[in-house]
């Protein structure tokens, strides 16, 4: 794999449940709709369950994703492809928290304050549309 060893971590708060958290984050169906600039294969299951494998695309970059966790309020996929490492979300009542390291030649860290910022206002206003 060509790149740069990278590694980031970000926590923010968020208004929204632990449960609305986990739905954005393991319902692919949402997790598409805040997921900017990335395309998923088709076949994905309602919910993201452990040892599920899919593919996404960053433009022409493939990364490829296994579920190697998924949890009440953890995530964590290996990545290969675009993204050669893994990616760990961790949430609560009014908290995520994203931790992000593999050799890439994409910015990893901009990427991932940019999904995690898009994940704030998709909560924001899924909150405000349930009102």
């Amino acid at each position: 794999m060509l790149g740069t060893f990278q590694q980031s971590q970000l926590r923010i708060e968020i208004e929204a449940s632990a449960s609305a958290i986990h739905d954005s984050l393991l319902r692919p169906a949402q997790l598409q709709k805040w997921l900017i600039g990335q395309r998923f294969a088709p076949g994905m299951p309602e919910e993201l369950q452990a040892g599920f494998q899919f593919t996404t695309w960053t433009g022409p970059v493939a990364i490829h994703h296994q579920v190697k966790v998924a949890k009440a309020n953890c995530l964590r996929l290996l990545l290969s492809g675009g993204i050669d490492g893994f990616h760990e979300w961790y949430w609560g009542e009014g908290w995520v928290q994203s931790r992000l390291e593999g050799v890439s030649l994409l910015p990893l860290n901009i990427g991932q304050t940019f999904s995690l910022l898009s994940l704030r206002q998709f909560l924001a206003s899924h909150k405000s549309e349930n009102k």
